[in-house]
C-alpha cells in the first residue's frame, strides 16, 4: 500500500530507515535486528539505495525479503544522480514487480573519485526531475521526497531550500521525511514555514540517536556539526566525562525528549534511523508516550 494512504490510518505513529550491508553474509544478523523491531510495529520501513559501498541489487533484495519474508511495508530509497532514464526505469519496474509501492526519491551525492562531474547535462539534474520521472512512467508508485530542516547545505538561502522542496512536492512528492536535526524548534519552525507557501503534504521528522563519539564525528563529516546545534558540545562533554557510555546515555535522553516532543506537538509521525541497531530504539521508544 501506498505510504500516504498509509499515514492518516494511525497517528501517531513510527517508520524505521535500514542501510542493506554490503557483505551479503552479515544479512542474517540484520534480518534478526530487524525481526526484534517489528515489535516497535513501524507504519513502514525505508531501505537506503547502495548504502555502504553496496549495489541497487542489496536494496532490491532486501525490500523485497521485508515485504514478502517479514510483512513490513517497505521503502526504497532510489537516487538519481549519474543515472539514466533506462537504468532507472530497470529498477524500478523490478521494485514494481516485487510487490513494492513505495520509493524515497533523490539525487544523491556526485560520484566519488570524479573530480571533475557536474550535474549540468545530467539526464537527471535534480530531486524533482526524478519525482516527474516516477510520475508520469510509474503512476502507481508512492513516492516521498527528503528535506532538510537546517537547510540543505548546497541552498544558498532557507528561503531557496524550501521553495526546491515546494518544487519536489508540486512534481509529485506526496509526504516529506527529514534529515536529521536535533532542535524541535526547528523542525517546527521548517513545517510551519512550508505550510505557509502552501505545501500540505505530511512531513515526519527524521530522529537518530547519538550513542557514541565516533558516531557524532561521523554525521558532522557528512552534515556539518551545525545540524547538531548546541547537542554536538554536550556530545563532546559526556565524551570527555564518560566516554561512550556517557555519550550513549545522553543520545537516548535527547532522543526521546525530541521524540516525546514532537509527538505532543501534533506530528503525524517520526521517522526513527536505529542504524540497523535494535536495542536503543527499543530502549527510546519503551519510555514514549503514544
Amino acid at each position: 500500500m501506498r505510504i500516504a494512504e498509509l499515514i492518516p490510518t494511525r497517528r501517531p505513529f513510527l517508520s524505521l530507515e535500514f542501510f542493506p550491508p554490503k557483505e551479503r553474509d552479515t544479512w542474517p544478523k540484520f534480518f534478526a535486528e530487524v525481526e526484534k523491531l517489528k515489535a516497535l510495529d513501524p507504519l513502514f520501513v525505508s531501505v537506503t539505495y547502495g548504502a555502504g559501498g553496496g549495489t541497487q541489487a542489496n536494496t532490491l533484495d532486501v525490500v523485497t525479503h521485508l515485504k514478502r519474508e517479514m510483512g513490513l511495508e517497505p521503502m526504497a530509497h532510489l537516487t538519481c544522480v549519474g543515472a539514466s532514464s533506462a537504468a532507472l526505469g530497470e529498477f524500478l519496474r523490478a521494485i514494481s514487480d516485487a510487490g513494492i509501492e513505495n520509493v524515497l526519491a533523490l539525487r544523491g551525492d556526485p560520484p566519488k573519485g570524479v573530480a571533475d562531474f557536474t550535474f549540468a547535462g545530467q539526464e537527471f539534474q535534480h530531486a524533482s526531475d526524478l519525482v516527474r520521472f516516477i510520475r508520469v512512467n510509474f503512476p502507481h508508485m508512492g513516492i516521498g521526497v527528503a528535506g532538510t530542516p537546517t537547510m540543505h547545505p548546497e541552498s544558498a538561502t532557507l528561503e531557496d531550500d524550501l521553495k526546491w522542496l515546494k518544487h519536489k512536492v508540486d512534481a509529485g512528492g506526496q509526504f516529506v521525511v527529514s534529515q536529521l536535526f536535533f532542535d524541535n524548534a526547528l523542525f517546527l519552525d521548517f513545517v510551519g514555514r512550508l505550510r505557509e507557501r502552501g505545501v500540505s503534504v505530511p512531513v515526519l521528522p527524521g530522529i537518530m540517536p547519538i550513542v557514541s563519539m565516533k558516531g557524532a564525528e561521523f554525521i558532522a563529516s557528512l552534515n556539518g556539526k551545525a545540524v547538531f546545534g548546541k547537542h554536538y558540545a554536550a556530545i563532546e562533554a559526556a565524551f570527555a566525562k564518560g566516554g561512550d557510555d556517557a555519550v550513549r546515555e545522553l543520545g537516548l535522553a535527547h532522543a526521546t525528549s525530541q521524540i516525546q516532543g514532537l509527538m505532543d506537538a501534533g506530528v503525524p509521525g517520526v521517522h526513527l534511523y536505529p542504524l540497523n541497531r535494535a536495542e536503543a530504539c527499543l530502549e527510546i521508544i519503551n519510555n514514549i508516550k503514544m
